[in-house]
């Protein structure tokens, strides 16, 4: 009897085995991707071989970290590691689970082509099947918006060729048409025809500018969010397919106007204040808003009281708390340079936006598409001891409208005067310095002269003068301008910063996938900002830059110990003493780097902008409310690994 069952298991293992390599050779006569080979081999199980559930091994393996003393950056770094270990714990680990999630945190079946996207995730090693809470949020409002109305919206908004919006258009599990194109939508439709075959047919509304384009009334805002909960339901059937030959796409095939069409409101804001519009769309009692609102208070919100340091990233950046302290230092803010605006809720997706924006994210092109501009490169990617001890940026004077007279009011041109030596000499800045009767513990320092430290730990400067108006002559004497250092060549040094320029920075997550340590400050929200945890994979920075100096002197250290003063003890800054933190530095900076290769790869791309599109589809069907996938997730128990005993639910 033994022997009947080896033979039994030999046989069917050598009979799945050739299934295998039967699909693969027709795969390859055929021209099948190898990708494509992976998702249909996935339910394939080999006998006597137990599957091991999703994640099974992917814990996090170091220990819990422990503040090295009583520095504010070494118990916010604390903070950021016990988040991100309840993030870890808290993920799906089944179809099962990834259905009833989406259930109890939405209030809706998930859409259809749901169990597709899914397979297409995990065959891609999703790390976090959960977190799309992004694509949720920019969805959300729409579902209070007519299908039809936002079809029409979506199939004509490119026929304004000065309204800067571009036009794609799907049929047929085809891309039939681009409208109004130019490099970012070709970008994106190479990124589209990945998964093209389970979308159905759509249109997709692109913005063209750098810079964001829907504000909606705060009031309106507030309505629309109402309507959506009403719309919340789980039927006990649904349909698990899109609608077909509804009205309102594009029709491909004629020339006229479209007639009939919707006006998607756009108006011309640029180069004018942003807060003029923004604070329109922020709550009455916010700070945007109110008229008697104190900073100190804002700033408790999101900041430490010792060293000005960040402990709210989000609220770093919510232009409502943080807009009226700097729409005067901000280019984008104080003098926008391609602002088409509207206060309609229009379909339009766009790379990125500010807080109060409700365009529809998606992942930069520049992130999906190559570009040794924005491309991580190892070559010059130095092992942390190796590298310099220096805060290394370079760039060009974008972000706004310049002119003679408003160019100190720029963000970029702030940084590069901030960490300029020359620029800081007579000058004081806070800093934090120890207590030299309380070893570790650490209090406010004001009276530090940085000139000599930025000398010394900064190459910060513009390689071009660009965006002026009506040209950048006046530069001339006021910028003596770099040389140009490739993007890899930046991670010879140990602290690389990243600022906005006309809207979000492309190389952000070159930065991150480096083992230099990338610190951050921006006003803009991207596709992935959900996933990153400041303090822990980066280190946040204050838009206004004044903690900049708090943060270099944390990391690279600064002075003399007072028990190594002595008489002869020659120092600028007197008594100001910052232990050198080199192990905080090298951690954070890994973290980032293992980090980005589980979240921030090409791949997340491609899901991420799979499930946006599954979503997107949803809205725009008239059936809206009766499609979706209504199941409970247990035809993938074998896909998922899931044994009898792991059924129930573990959230």
């Amino acid at each position: 009897m033994v022997s009947l069952r080896i033979k039994r298991g030999l046989f069917l293992t050598s009979a799945a085995l050739a299934l295998v390599a039967l699909i693969s050779n027709v795969a390859v006569f055929s021209g099948i991707s190898t990708q494509d080979i992976k998702d249909q081999l996935g339910d394939i199980r080999i006998p006597g071989v137990v599957k091991k559930p999703w994640h099974a091994n992917d814990k996090p393996t170091d220990t819990p970290l422990e503040p090295i003393d009583a520095h504010p950056i070494s118990l916010l770094m604390q903070d950021a590691d016990k988040d991100w270990r309840k993030y870890e714990d808290g993920r799906s680990t089944s179809f099962r689970q990834t259905v009833r999630n989406y259930r109890r945190r939405y209030g809706r079946h998930p859409p259809p082509g749901f169990k597709d996207w899914y397979k297409y995730a995990r065959s891609r090693n999703v790390h976090n099947i959960d977190d799309f809470e992004q694509i949720m949020d920019d969805i959300r409002p729409f579902w209070a918006v007519e299908p039809k109305a936002l079809r029409n919206l979506a199939a004509n908004m490119w026929r304004d060729k000065e309204g800067g919006v571009s036009g794609i258009h799907i049929r047929n599990h085809k891309i039939d048409k681009e409208t109004n194109g130019a490099w970012r939508s070709e970008t994106m439709m190479t990124l589209i025809k990945k998964f093209i075959k389970y979308l159905p047919d759509m249109d997709i509304a692109m913005n063209r500018l750098d810079q964001p384009r829907v504000v909606v009334p705060w009031e309106d805002m507030q309505t629309l969010l109402e309507k959506e909960k009403e719309t919340r339901r789980t039927p006990p059937e649904t349909i698990d397919e899109f609608s077909t030959n509804m009205e309102g796409l594009l029709d491909i095939e004629a020339e006229g106007d479209g007639g009939g069409k919707e006006d998607p409101g756009w108006y011309s804001h640029a180069g004018k204040q942003y807060m003029e519009v923004a604070s329109t769309a922020c709550p009455p009692e916010s700070p945007a808003r109110a008229n008697d609102t104190n900073i100190q208070d804002a700033e408790g919100s999101y900041k430490d009281r010792l060293g000005g340091l960040i402990t709210n990233f989000n609220r770093s950046s919510d232009l409502c708390t943080v807009g009226p302290q700097i729409q005067d230092k901000h280019g984008m803010l104080y003098s926008s340079s391609s602002m088409i605006a509207t206060k309609r809720l229009v379909p339009i997706f766009g790379e990125c936006k500010v807080n109060i924006n409700s365009d529809i994210l998606f992942p930069a092109n520049m992130y999906w598409k190559h570009d040794e501009r924005y491309d991580y490169d190892s070559k010059w990617d130095l092992d942390w001891e190796d590298k310099k001890d220096v805060m290394i940026w370079r760039g060009v004077t974008s972000g706004g409208t310049q002119t003679s007279e408003n160019w100190r009011n720029m963000h970029r041109q702030r940084l590069v005067m901030q960490v300029n030596g020359t620029d800081m000499a007579g000058k004081e800045v806070r800093i934090l310095t120890e207590q030299p009767e309380k070893k570790g513990e650490y209090e406010n320092y004001r009276e530090f002269h940085p000139s000599n430290f930025a000398n010394e730990h900064t190459d910060v400067g513009f390689t071009e003068t660009w965006g002026c108006v009506p040209d950048c002559n006046f530069y001339e004497n006021i910028w003596t301008l770099k040389p140009k250092v490739p993007l890899g060549e930046q991670f010879k040094n140990k602290i690389v910063v990243d600022v906005d320029g006309h809207s979000f920075s492309g190389r952000w997550i070159a930065f991150l996938e480096s083992k230099s340590l990338p610190i951050k400050a921006t006003i803009f929200r991207e596709w992935h900002d959900s996933r990153l945890f400041a303090w822990r994979h980066f280190v946040p920075m204050d838009n206004r830059y004044d903690d900049v100096y708090t943060l270099l002197t944390y990391f690279l250290g600064v002075g003399t110990p007072p028990e190594s003063r002595t008489p002869d003890t020659r120092d600028a800054n007197g008594k100001a003493y910052g232990s050198r933190h080199d192990v905080a530095g090298k951690r954070i900076a890994g973290q980032g780097r293992e980090w980005a290769k589980k979240v921030l790869r090409r791949d997340d791309i491609e899901i991420y902008m799979f499930r946006l599109l599954l979503e997107y589809a949803r809205i725009m069907d008239d059936n809206r409310d009766r499609i979706g996938y209504s199941g409970d997730g247990s035809e993938l128990d074998k896909y998922d690994g899931v044994s009898p005993l792991d059924k129930g639910d573990h959230h």
